[in-house]
C-alpha cells in the first residue's frame, strides 16, 4: 500500500472512532412525592447544599437545593414556590459549585439571593465570581476591635460607641423607627461600603426602605440583597449568606464594611420552615435545635480580618414579637454579638426619634475604642438619666419637692438636653467627633 493509501486509512479510522465515542451519561432521579414545600426525589446521589433542577421533556420547571435525604430519598427544598410539578419528573444535578458574582460593578444595584437583579439596570457583568461559602478565619488570626466607626447616629456615637468589627443586635418591635435608624447609618456611616439585606420583609417595604430610608445617596456605595417574606425559606437562607459573602469579599480587599440585615429572626424561621419539613422536632418555642447552630455560624462570618485586610461590621435586626425580649431568638442572639441596641415603644410613641432605649442598651466594645474621658462621661450621662426615670413618676405626682436630693434636682434639670442630644432626624448627620463633643457639653 503506497503512503498516501495508508494517510487517508489513518484519518478514516480516526473519523470512525469519533463517531463511535459516547459521551458520560448524566445521572439523574426523579421526583416522586411533593409534601408541603419539600420534595421528595429517588435515583440520584446528590449532598446536602448541592443545587439540582426539576423539569420534564419540555424543560426546566424550578431549581432546588438538597436539604437533607433518609437512605435513598432525597429532600429537596425549591429556590421559587412549586408549581406544575408531577410524579416522574427528572431530577438532575448541577454538578458546578455555586458562586457569586462580587466586585465593584455590585455598588448601587439591587439583586435577589441568587445575585440576579432586582432593579430592571440590565445584566450585572463583574470580572470576579467567588464561592458562596467562605472559608473559616482563625480567631487568633483576625485584628483587633481597636477603633471607633463613625455610623451617623449621635445616640449610638456618643452612648454606645460601635467598633469597626463589632456584630451587634437591634432589638425592636414593629413600628418603631428600625428601617429609618437603619437607612440614617448607612446614609452617614463613614464605612467605605455598606452591604444590606433585606431577608424576610414585606415586599412593599423593599422598594420602600430602598427610595426613602436609604435614598440615592445611601444607594451609591451600597449593594442591596432582596429575599421578601413570599420567597421560598431556601431563598431566604441564600439572601442571608449572600449579603455576608459580598461584606466579606469588599473586606477582604482591605475597605471598612458596614452590613445589616434585616432581620436575624426571619433567618431563623426560615431554618425552622426547612427543618420541620424535613422532620426534624421542634425543641424552644416551635424552634429546632439546627437553627440554634446556624446562628452563630452565621453571625461569625462577619467581624475583623487579618492584619491586612479590613473590617466588617454587622448589625443584626431582632424583631421582639409583642416588645417580649425574652423571645428564643433574641435571647439566643443577645449571647452572641457583641451588643445590643433596644428601641422602645414607649419613647416612638412619645416622637423620640431613633427611639433607642439607652438604659437597656450595651456596646461591649466600647471601652476598647474610646478614651476615658468619653467613658466616664457616657457613664455620668447613663446615671443621671437612670437617677431621673426612677423618679420622673413623684415629680408628676407632686411627691418630690426640689432641693431633697442635689443629684436628683440635677437629673431634672438636665433632662431635656440629654434628651435633645438623644434625638435626631432622620435627614440629620452627626458626626463622630460632633457627637463626643455634645456629650462634654451637658456638663
Amino acid at each position: 500500500m503506497t503512503g498516501e493509501g495508508v494517510l487517508d486509512l489513518s484519518e478514516r479510522l480516526k473519523k470512525a472512532e469519533n463517531n463511535c465515542r459516547v459521551s458520560a451519561g448524566q445521572v439523574y432521579g426523579r421526583l416522586y412525592r411533593v409534601n408541603g414545600l419539600c420534595l421528595e426525589a429517588r435515583g440520584c446521589v446528590l449532598s446536602t447544599g448541592q443545587r439540582c433542577l426539576i423539569g420534564d421533556d419540555n424543560g426546566v420547571k424550578l431549581e432546588a437545593e438538597v436539604v437533607g435525604f433518609d437512605g435513598g430519598r432525597l429532600f429537596l427544598m425549591p429556590l421559587e414556590p412549586p408549581t406544575s410539578l408531577r410524579s416522574g419528573d427528572w431530577v438532575m444535578p448541577i454538578r458546578t459549585g455555586s458562586r457569586i458574582p462580587v466586585g465593584d460593578e455590585l455598588l448601587g444595584r439591587v439583586i435577589d439571593g441568587t445575585g440576579k437583579p432586582l432593579d430592571g439596570l440590565g445584566a450585572i457583568d463583574t470580572k470576579v465570581s467567588t464561592p458562596l461559602e467562605s472559608e473559616i478565619i482563625n480567631p487568633l488570626r483576625r485584628r483587633p476591635i481597636s477603633e471607633p466607626l463613625n455610623v451617623g447616629v449621635r445616640a449610638i456615637n456618643a452612648m454606645l460607641t460601635v467598633g469597626k468589627g463589632q456584630r451587634l443586635g437591634l432589638f425592636a418591635g414593629s413600628g418603631v423607627g428600625k428601617s429609618v435608624l437603619l437607612g440614617m447609618m448607612t446614609r452617614y456611616t463613614s464605612a467605605e461600603v455598606t452591604v444590606v439585606g433585606l431577608v424576610g420583609e414585606r415586599g412593599r417595604e423593599v422598594r420602600e426602605f430602598i427610595e426613602h430610608s436609604l435614598g440615592e445617596e445611601g444607594l451609591r456605595r451600597a449593594v442591596v440583597v432582596a429575599a421578601p417574606a413570599d420567597s421560598s425559606p431556601v431563598m431566604r437562607l441564600r439572601a442571608s449568606r449572600l449579603c455576608h459573602r459580598i461584606a466579606e469579599y469588599f473586606r477582604d480587599q482591605g475597605k471598612d464594611v458596614l452590613l445589616l440585615m434585616d432581620s436575624l429572626t426571619r433567618f431563623a424561621q426560615a431554618q425552622r420552615e426547612i427543618a420541620l419539613a424535613v422532620g426534624e422536632p421542634p425543641a424552644t418555642k416551635g424552634y429546632p435545635p439546627s437553627v440554634f447552630s446556624m446562628l452563630p455560624a452565621l453571625v461569625e462570618r462577619a467581624g475583623n480580618g487579618e492584619n491586612q485586610q479590613g473590617s466588617m461590621t454587622a448589625f443584626y435586626t431582632v424583631l421582639s414579637e409583642g416588645d417580649d425580649q425574652q423571645d428564643p431568638i433574641a435571647d439566643a442572639a443577645r449571647a452572641i454579638l457583641d451588643g445590643h441596641f433596644v428601641l422602645s415603644r414607649e419613647l416612638a410613641e412619645s416622637g423620640h426619634y431613633p427611639a433607642i432605649d439607652v438604659e437597656q442598651s450595651v456596646s461591649r466594645v466600647m471601652p476598647q475604642v474610646v478614651d476615658k474621658q468619653h467613658l466616664d462621661r457616657a457613664l455620668k450621662f447613663r446615671k443621671t438619666l437612670s437617677l431621673y426615670s426612677r423618679n420622673k413618676e413623684l415629680l408628676t405626682l407632686g411627691a418630690y419637692r426640689q432641693g431633697t436630693d442635689p443629684e436628683i434636682d440635677q437629673a431634672f434639670s438636665l433632662y431635656p438636653s440629654m434628651s435633645n442630644m438623644l434625638t435626631q432626624g432622620m435627614f440629620e448627620a452627626s458626626d463622630f467627633d460632633e457627637s463626643v463633643q455634645q456629650l462634654h457639653n451637658l456638663w
